[in-house]
């Protein structure tokens, strides 16, 4: 079993101290990358940098979606729309009583374990992939909860048979992720839902990648039933849509009502503007299958890059993410070389959790311009060192 997550050093008798965000500790590399002439290539953050359909972008102008108060749970066009893609895409019918909008889904992510917590009291623990997305151990921190990071294989698979019992038995929820950042494993969802049920443990599902699977179809949780369990999805990834800030949650009818009162409470709304420009991205599925075609071709030029620089990496079963482990077995060595070499940014596995600090990860994110640019930073650096090998072999 993996150690708990130490919440002593961010805390202190005047009150909590927040830790430092992550990607804030990269600015040093971010100033060695930015000295490469057309500057840094930031691969740190999954953030989109192609363009959001050109429909969706106009329906933001709509007045006729500014003067009220849009609807917490979303309006029914949102909702229709986000559920008929759920029936597209997994072939399984949710209704408007199984599924409300959130205001992204890292809102959803960090606030979910404060109020599953004012609804069972007497549990405390968030359990959550010891190699995974931080957002899940911050939650559980910011609910004053245990944040229990769980076991993973070397795809960052939950090993779910290494959770105590007395741990499962304070479990508000198990967190998975698939396709799985960082690492893009794939969860046998199934699974981990039928493991939930039997122990009456909440299973949340952050399927927001599911677009982008490459071993085969991608895959809900919701298509083993909506009973004890939770999907959450967004269009951040999906549509381009990052700064939009919209996403959906469905799964167990009582709990998505409970959920959705108490965030109607809290004021969490999507704005409607917004929410009419998402109904339409759910609806439509060919701007995916290009981004997709984007996201495929950059990480297998990504994984040739790195290969030419001695820096072996397989392609991930989902996600736009690239998992390396570091040559030296330190993921820091490894984003300070990349910086230096050929100024790119990349993310140390440290940020994922204390098992992946031998590891880096790097966002496919860029344009195709941009990683041009890094071939050709590669190339200039492969020709270099050839060079200099030649000279000292020669002399």
């Amino acid at each position: 079993m993996a150690a708990m997550t130490d919440l002593s050093s961010v805390g202190s008798v005047g009150g909590f101290v927040p830790p430092p965000y992550p990607y804030d500790r990269l600015n040093e590399l971010r100033a060695i990358a930015e000295r490469h002439p057309g500057g840094c290539v930031d691969l740190s953050v999954g953030t989109p940098t192609d363009p959001a359909p050109d429909f969706v972008v106009a329906a933001l102008a709509d007045p006729a979606t500014i003067n009220g108060y849009p609807l917490s749970a979303g309006s029914d066009r949102y909702r229709d729309a986000a559920a008929g893609w759920v029936g597209r895409r997994f072939g399984v019918d949710v209704d408007s009583s199984q599924l409300a909008a959130c205001v992204g889904t890292k809102e959803f992510v960090t606030s979910l374990p404060h109020w599953l917590r004012l609804r069972l009291p007497d549990r405390d623990t968030v359990l959550y992939p010891a190699v995974s997305y931080p957002s899940y151990a911050m939650g559980a921190m910011l609910a004053g909860c245990r944040a229990l990071p769980v076991e993973v294989d070397e795809r960052g698979r939950l090993l779910l048979d290494t959770i105590d019992d007395d741990d499962i038995a304070r479990a508000l929820c198990v967190w998975v992720n698939s396709p799985g950042n960082p690492a893009g494993g794939l969860e046998d969802l199934g699974m981990v839902a039928k493991w939930g049920r039997e122990r009456d443990v909440l299973v949340a599902s952050d399927e927001c990648y599911v677009e982008f699977t490459w071993n085969g179809a991608g895959h809900s949780i919701l298509e083993h039933g909506v009973d004890g369990v939770l999907a959450v999805h967004s269009l951040s990834k999906r549509s381009n849509l990052a700064g939009a800030r919209v996403g959906f949650y469905a799964g167990d009818r009582d709990l998505v009502a409970y959920l959705l009162e108490v965030r109607k409470h809290a004021g969490l709304m999507v704005p409607g503007p917004v929410q009419a420009a998402a109904a339409l991205a759910w609806s439509d599925d060919e701007h995916v299958e290009q981004q997709r075609a984007r996201y495929r071709a950059r990480l297998s030029r990504m994984v040739d890059v790195l290969g030419q620089l001695g820096i072996p990496v397989s392609l991930p079963d989902g996600g736009f993410y690239l998992w390396v482990r570091s040559p030296s077995g330190d993921g820091w060595e490894l984003a300070r070389r990349l910086a230096q070499e050929v100024g790119v940014l990349a993310s140390p596995g440290e940020f994922y959790g204390d098992a992946a600090r031998s590891y880096c990860r790097i966002a496919v994110v860029q344009s195709d311009r941009r990683i041009d640019l890094v071939e050709e930073r590669v190339a200039a650096a492969v020709a270099t060192a050839a060079a200099r090998h030649a000279r000292t072999n020669g002399s």
